[in-house]
């Protein structure tokens, strides 16, 4: 694909199934040049026979969730230039009804069990700040008093004066008259009229609230919080019950060990099934820290683990049949959809390509409905089958218009020998036609995280513009087991620069069409730390591309809204360890040409990390070159607006094509 085609690429958002089981609501958005934003609708999905219908039609609907009796959808509409708020339309279609009007916007809305009153989420800003009195804006806003670790996050800013509540909410009636506002004579004397229903708050914590889910009954909502935990000592998160009545909170399966990320019942409403990982007595102890698969009683009573985190990663909870849970497996970058009974009993449903994202049950039955991505299907919505073997069969066909624009190229997958024996597993792309083809080295980001062999657009404008890609899951990558997430740990840029370089020879070795002699390297976030170390110690790239690059462990403490649990837990905790493993310590050894690229709001590797970096090569003699994105963060090449994705693409390009052309002497 080329840049220009971003607005081809759509995603599919969380599915939500209607009772019957006949059909499923998702969201799909996609980048527009136009609105330079992301915009999309509902699409009506039918899980028997017939074609997927638009629902709605908002500048951005996301997040629905069908009603338990089926008669009416929630959802979030954003308007251009204004937060998100609840929606409730007619799950058959026709028009929709706003529900809330929060001054930083709502989020995530769930339906209570009887459908008459829905829960969902919204920061609620501290009095002075973020608009709430007229006349101050930002920069005159009174200073802030800190005095904690946690008091930024990426993406949103200062985070300590805007938690994120739990709010309940009546459903509207839809058939109703709606409300009018009276203007002239008849608005005399009277208090302005209440136009939307009326929300009522039920948390007021210090801390975020995540993940609401209804209790069985309805007379509860479990939500994810670090509520009881100590902010400056610990990052672990728990499940509380609140109660709907009056708000009363109180802690559900806690251990003082298991940080939880996710909660659901089983559709009869005799289990509760969680996700936690055992972060240590600390709290802190999260490098490849596995979730787990928890099921107790529906209180929280006699808890059991069912899965192994040692060798099992598990994402994502949905209720299956009466008593089990949907959950999604990550495996050797790639994933399984797995089936879990009450008593851990396991059936795999689906691995391999196309990989699983999210999931719904469909209630009843056997089946599931879940988002993929494959080899040239950035997102779709399929159903996969649990009887009768492995089924799957796609529902949408949203990249329908980019496969008609351009053909995404199957990898080669490999697994190569790091120089101590250990396996490095990874894939390579090469374009059509003719080689030798340059190649460019790419290394992810995380540490732990993984590269998949299916549909991402970073690598198919790169093999369109005619480099061959290399790139592998070295240890430290995530979905290959704890041993393998951990090795790293207080020895950055040793055996990780090991597994890469050497799926790099082997790739270049057995793989046709690739040009050994004419290779870049490029990678965003610890992939630029990589990048970063790695050039300071091997001097044979034609180029280097260090993007949002961690760069400097000591720097990233106080700076980063991670950095002070992040960096000394994988890093060390004295500053002998961390200047150890700095590639910004090693820049007067770099000779390769380095392109640097950063955001001016990340908060996550702060753009000094790339300021500094690029002045040490500059005072070094190293050609090199900054490109910085105003108003974007961390997530620049994953949702920062589309005209900055296009021409960070458009720029990346442009380096490559001065350092390492695709029709540049061919080596040999």
């Amino acid at each position: 694909m080329r840049p220009d085609q971003l607005p081809l690429l759509f995603t599919v958002g969380q599915p939500t199934v209607a009772p019957d089981g006949s059909f499923a609501v998702v969201s799909a958005t996609r980048p527009s040049f136009e609105a330079d934003a992301y915009t999309g609708q509902l699409w009506r999905v039918p899980l028997g026979e017939g074609a997927p219908t638009r629902l709605t039609r908002g500048f951005r609907d996301t997040a629905p969730a069908l009603s338990p009796d089926g008669r009416l959808i929630a959802f979030v509409r954003a308007q251009p230039g204004l937060p998100g708020q609840i929606w409730v339309a007619p799950a058959t279609g026709g028009e929709a009804a706003q529900v809330t009007d929060a001054t930083l916007g709502a989020s995530a809305p769930v339906w209570a069990p009887d459908s008459a009153s829905l829960a969902y989420l919204a920061r609620v800003p501290e009095e002075g700040r973020y608009g709430t009195l007229d006349g101050v804006p930002a920069p005159q806003e009174d200073p802030r008093h800190l005095t904690g670790y946690q008091i930024q996050a990426n993406g949103l800013g200062w985070s300590t004066d805007r938690v994120a509540q739990l709010f309940l909410v009546e459903a509207p009636d839809l058939h109703a008259e709606p409300p009018i506002a009276p203007v002239g004579r008849a608005a005399a004397g009277q208090e302005p009229p209440q136009l939307l229903p009326v929300s009522r708050q039920l948390t007021s914590g210090p801390s975020d609230v995540e993940s609401a889910v209804f209790t069985p009954d309805g007379s509860g909502v479990l939500i994810v919080t670090q509520r009881g935990a100590d902010l400056d000592v610990t990052v672990r998160s728990s499940l509380y019950r609140v109660e709907v009545a009056t708000g009363d909170e109180t802690p559900v399966l806690a251990d003082g060990r298991v940080s939880y990320v996710e909660a659901a019942f089983s559709a009869d409403g005799t289990r509760l099934y969680a996700l936690g990982a055992d972060m240590g007595e600390d709290g802190l102890h999260f490098v490849a820290a596995n979730p787990s698969l928890y099921v107790a009683d529906p209180d929280g009573g006699s808890p059991s683990r069912l899965t192994d985190p040692a060798e099992v990663e598990l994402h994502h909870l949905a209720p299956a049949g009466a008593t089990d849970v949907w959950t999604v497996r990550a495996s050797r970058g790639s994933s399984e959809l797995w089936r879990v009974s009450p008593t851990g009993d396991v059936t795999v449903v689906w691995a391999g390509s196309p990989t699983v994202g999210l999931v719904a049950g469909i209630p009843g039955g056997t089946d599931a409905v879940a988002t993929v991505t494959g080899i040239d299907t950035p997102s779709e919505l399929t159903l996969i089958g649990g009887t009768g073997g492995p089924t799957l069969r796609l529902l949408t066909g949203f990249a329908a218009d980019l496969q008609a624009a351009t053909s995404a190229i199957a990898p080669v997958e490999l697994t190569a020998a790091s120089a101590d024996g250990y396996p490095v597993h990874g894939w390579v792309i090469v374009p059509q036609g003719p080689g030798p083809h340059p190649v460019l080295l790419n290394i992810h980001g995380g540490p732990y995280a993984e590269y998949t062999g299916d549909f991402f657009d970073e690598f198919q404008v790169l093999v369109e513009a005619g480099y061959a890609v290399v790139y592998c899951n070295p240890r430290g990558s995530a979905s290959y087991g704890q041993a393998h997430g951990a090795a790293i740990t207080g020895d950055f840029g040793n055996l990780d620069t090991a597994d890469v370089l050497g799926f790099l020879d082997h790739a270049v070795a057995t793989v046709p069409g690739l040009d050994g002699e004419r290779v870049g390297i490029m990678g965003g976030s610890y992939g630029g730390y990589l990048s970063a170390w790695i050039i300071a110690h091997d001097h044979r790239f034609a180029g280097a591309i260090v993007e949002r690059g961690f760069l400097d462990p000591a720097s990233f403490l106080g700076a980063s809204d991670i950095g002070w649990y992040f960096m000394p837990a994988y890093n060390g905790r004295t500053l002998a360890e961390q200047n150890r493993q700095s590639p910004m310590l090693l820049a007067d050894q770099v000779t390769t040409p380095t392109f640097v690229l950063h955001s001016e709001l990340d908060l996550r590797c702060p753009l000094g990390q790339g300021l500094r970096y690029f002045t040490a090569l500059k005072q070094a003699g190293v050609d090199t070159e900054l490109l910085v994105f105003p108003g974007e963060n961390h997530e620049l090449s994953r949702s920062g607006t589309p005209w900055h994705r296009r021409q960070r693409f458009d720029a990346i390009l442009d380096w490559w094509d001065r350092h390492l052309p695709v029709h540049g002497p061919v080596s040999g």
